[in-house]
C-alpha cells in the first residue's frame, strides 16, 4: 500500500528500490560524485541500504559507478540506475549521455550488491547515436531503460525516446518504446551494430487485454463532450491549482473556465489554462467556444503551449472595433500578435477555433460554422515548440485558455 511521503536523507535523482533475495532492500540513486566533479555532467551512482520497517536508510552510502562506463572518457550523467539479480549475479543498468541525441544505456554487473561493479565491453546496450541522421523515420535520444521478466521468463526492456519529424526536431518530447531483452554470454542487450529501434515490434507472449478507451499510441481521435462529473487524468493544468477555476457543471455538455488575471507566460502563477499532450508530430485539435470579451485585452481561445516562453494562442479579444481573433507567438517570452481578424459580432452561436500541426509548420484556423474553416495563419513556425528551441525535454500540448485584466 501507499503510505504518506517519507522523506529519505540523501541527494540526488532517480531513486530506485531493491530487495535481494533475502529481503534486504537497497536504494539507489544519482548523485553528484564522493568528491569535486571533474567536468560538467560528471555524476555518480551511488547504493545504501534500507530499513522498510523503519522506513529509514541503513548503513553506509557507497558510489558503485563512478562517471559512467568509462571515466577517462568523460561520460556524462550516469542517471536511472536499475538493479537486478540473475542467476546469483547483480545487474546494474543506467543511462548515460544525457538526454538528447547522444542518450544511451549501459550494464555493469558484480558478485556482490555493493560492487566491485565491472562495465559491459559491449556498452551501450542501447542508443542511437551512431546512426546516420538522414536515415527515414528516425528514433532518437533512446535510453532510460527498465527491465522487466514476464511469466514465461522472457525479458523485455522499457525506454524512452524521441521521434524527430525533420532534422532533429520534435515537438512531442520523449515517448516510452518497448523491445526485447537478449542475453548473450552473460550480458544483456537490447539492440547491436546499427540495428534502429523499430515502429512496430511483435507484443510480448501476454494474455490479451481489452483495448484501452484512449489508445496510447498508433494513429486515433479523441472527442472530449465534458459531459462527466470529472476531467479525465489526461488534462493536466499549469502548476499546482490553489483555487477552483474550472466546471463542468455550468453549463452541461461545455467545459468553463474563469477567466483570472494570470497570463500564459506568468513564470509563477498559474493561468486558467487546461491541456491535454500533442501526442503526434502531425495532428490537429479544435474546439466549440462561446465567448465574449468585456474590456480590450480580455481573451480566451487555444493554445499550443511548450513552456512559458514558447507559445502560440489562437484567441478572441477585443479591440477598440469591437470583437477580433488574433494569434499571438511567444518567443523567448516576448509576446506578438502575427494575425489578426475582425470577427462578426452578430453571430450568435459559438466560434470554431482549430490548431494544425504538420511536422515543421502550424497552420491556425476560426469558423463560424462546423468544418467551415477560415484561415487565420498558415505555415508558422513549429519549431518553436520543439525541444531543440524551447528546451527541456518534454513535448507540447493542445490546450484551452482563458484571461481577464481584472
Amino acid at each position: 500500500a501507499w503510505s504518506d511521503p517519507v522523506w529519505l536523507p540523501f541527494d540526488g535523482i532517480d531513486p530506485d528500490i531493491f530487495f535481494d533475495d533475502d529481503g534486504t532492500a537497497y536504494i539507489l540513486n544519482n548523485g553528484p560524485p564522493a568528491y569535486a566533479p571533474l567536468y560538467q555532467g560528471h555524476r555518480a551512482i551511488w547504493i545504501q541500504e534500507y530499513a522498510p520497517a523503519a522506513q529509514q536508510m541503513s548503513g553506509p552510502r557507497k558510489v558503485i559507478v563512478d562517471g559512467g562506463v568509462d571515466i577517462t572518457k568523460e561520460p556524462i550523467w550516469i542517471e536511472a540506475p536499475h538493479l537486478f539479480k540473475v542467476n546469483g549475479t547483480y545487474y546494474l543498468i543506467a543511462a548515460e549521455g544525457g538526454t538528447g541525441e547522444d542518450h544511451s544505456e549501459v550494464v555493469f554487473r558484480s558478485e556482490e550488491v555493493f560492487g566491485p561493479y565491472e562495465s559491459y565491453e559491449g556498452n551501450p546496450i542501447l542508443t542511437q547515436r551512431h546512426l546516420d541522421e538522414d536515415r527515414p523515420f528516425p528514433i532518437t535520444s533512446a535510453g532510460h531503460a527498465d527491465f522487466v521478466q514476464t511469466q514465461d521468463g522472457a525479458w523485455w526492456a522499457v525506454f524512452l525516446a524521441t521521434r524527430p519529424y525533420e532534422d532533429g526536431f520534435y515537438n512531442t518530447g520523449r515517448e516510452t518504446f518497448l523491445l526485447p531483452v537478449r542475453w548473450r554470454n552473460g550480458w544483456p542487450v537490447i539492440l547491436e551494430g546499427e540495428a534502429t529501434v523499430p515502429y512496430v515490434h511483435a507484443r510480448p507472449d501476454l494474455p490479451p487485454q481489452p483495448p484501452a478507451a484512449i489508445p496510447h499510441s498508433g494513429n486515433f481521435t479523441v472527442r472530449a463532450d465534458f459531459d462527466g462529473g470529472a476531467l479525465p487524468p489526461y488534462w493536466n493544468v499549469i502548476r499546482t491549482p490553489h483555487e477552483t477555476w474550472y466546471d463542468l457543471a455550468a453549463t452541461p455538455g461545455w467545459l468553463t473556465l474563469r477567466a483570472r488575471p494570470v497570463p500564459l507566460g506568468e513564470q509563477r502563477g498559474q493561468p486558467s489554462f487546461l491541456g491535454r499532450r500533442q501526442q503526434h508530430a502531425w495532428a490537429s485539435a479544435s474546439t466549440a467556444l462561446h465567448y465574449r470579451p468585456a474590456t480590450p485585452g480580455d481573451k480566451a481561445g487555444m493554445v499550443a503551449f511548450q513552456n512559458d516562453e514558447y507559445f502560440y494562442a489562437l484567441v478572441v479579444t477585443r479591440e477598440e472595433g469591437g470583437p477580433v481573433i488574433q494569434l499571438e507567438r511567444a518567443v523567448g517570452g516576448e509576446v506578438e500578435v502575427l494575425a489578426s481578424a475582425p470577427l462578426d459580432g452578430s453571430v450568435d452561436g459559438p466560434l470554431y477555433l482549430k490548431i494544425e500541426a504538420s511536422g515543421l509548420v502550424y497552420n491556425f484556423y476560426y469558423g463560424y460554422q462546423p468544418g467551415a474553416w477560415i484561415p487565420l495563419e498558415e505555415g508558422a513556425e513549429g519549431t518553436l515548440l520543439s525541444t531543440r528551441v524551447a528546451g527541456g525535454f518534454v513535448g507540447a500540448y493542445f490546450g484551452l485558455y482563458a484571461y481577464s485584466r481584472k
